[in-house]
């Protein structure tokens, strides 16, 4: 179960710097391998200098971009990047201005980057700090100097070799792909031929790669295999991570075990959590009073509007309880950042500019503060 955990919350599993987990992780990763593989779906590499496992979802989610990434240029950058390295041996030592000259080039056709421009030089720190604390390279002088405060100077790299095992090989033809959607898709040929082997891979990876899985359709494949095959999947989810399997209506979710958990869980310690969890609250109760209404797919369509009433009501209630930066923070901003966090979870969609959906996992949560705490002056 550990080595599974380990394989799954992490990026990879570098030996260099973890010695001890690699170890032990290669030691149980036979016990580990018919999940990932038959399951799931997913590649494993194994070599001696990293172990991995190539996650792919079922289907693409905000949360799964590179957090310290803030702009698509930073994702240009990295990709140029990789390509240099491609080309260098395992401990080949170069220049930052050689790399810096190389990405230039290489995204020449579709920008023009340059350094002193303040959102461009943002953009090459954010990709060379990701790439080093990664792994892919590392600084062999100014050792104990920042990315940040080495740029305008020459600094030696050396080429660690990983940078062939960052990107996802397929097999299959991308040059044609357009959007993300279309690595979602799956040959027509294959699905006809091993459909079931597909619809397994999808519903192991929504349960454990994503906050739930939810549909729409009572004849949707996916909840038909959930319902059908819930026992053997709750026995293989529990026996490699350990957690619970939970069906509702129109959605399915894997839960962790509180002290048992692994990767980014909800709710963590971070303050927008508890908010987060005051609002859920607070659509549980609206909802017992049918002030909100849940549709035949148990979701909730709600205005803009009346959500941001909702939101309203916890903060006039509790807002003295709250983080410094919360109570201080004007109200739009709050709003913002509770739906964006809830999207992350899949608690709520935005549908437009004017309305939203509450999905059915909002209601699973329920936040309060102690009875003795003040919700308002002067009342209890």
């Amino acid at each position: 179960m550990d080595s599974v955990k380990k394989l799954l919350e992490n990026f990879w599993i570098d030996k260099s710097k973890d010695k001890d987990t690699y170890i032990k992780t290669k030691r149980e990763i036979n016990q580990a391998r018919k999940f990932i593989v038959e399951q799931l779906g997913w590649r494993l590499i194994i070599n001696d200098k990293i172990l991995k496992v190539e996650k792919i979802p079922a289907c693409a989610e905000s949360f799964m971009g590179i957090t310290e990434f803030t702009d698509k240029l930073d994702y240009c950058i990295l990709s140029a990047l990789l390509i240099f390295l491609e080309d260098r041996e395992d401990g080949e030592p170069f220049l930052l201005s050689e790399l810096v000259d190389m990405i230039t080039i290489q995204l020449k056709e579709f920008i023009q980057l340059d350094s002193t421009i303040f959102s461009h030089r943002k953009s090459l720190v954010r990709a060379l700090k990701f790439a080093e604390n990664t792994g892919l390279m590392k600084i062999v002088d100014s050792s104990n100097e920042k990315t940040s405060d080495i740029i305008d100077r020459e600094v030696l790299y050396v080429n660690t070799g990983l940078s062939r095992y960052f990107a996802t090989n397929f097999n299959r033809d991308i040059s044609s792909y357009k959007t993300y959607k279309d690595f979602e898709k799956e040959h027509i040929d294959d699905t006809q031929t091993d459909r079931g082997h597909f619809r397994i891979n999808r519903v192991y990876r929504q349960l454990v790669a994503s906050p739930g899985v939810y549909w729409t359709e009572n004849d949707n494949p996916d909840s038909i295999y959930i319902k059908n095959q819930r026992n053997a999947i709750q026995k293989t989810l529990d026996s490699n991570i350990g957690g619970e399997l939970r069906i509702h209506k129109n959605s399915a979710f894997f839960v962790m075990y509180e002290n048992d958990c692994t990767g980014e869980c909800f709710p963590d310690s971070k303050a927008i959590s508890e908010i987060v969890l005051l609002v859920c609250s607070e659509i549980r109760k609206q909802t017992e009073q049918n002030i909100l209404v849940r549709n035949s797919n148990d979701c909730i369509y709600i205005s803009m509007e009346n959500f941001k009433s909702v939101i309203k009501n916890c903060r006039d209630k509790y807002v003295s309880a709250w983080s410094k930066e919360y109570r201080e923070m004007t109200y739009e901003k709050l709003i913002l950042n509770i739906i964006g966090n809830m999207k992350i979870w899949k608690m709520l969609d935005v549908i437009d500019s004017e309305n939203i959906v509450i999905y059915s996992s909002a209601g699973i949560f329920d936040g309060k503060y102690p009875k003795d705490f003040k919700i308002a002056e002067g009342e209890e």
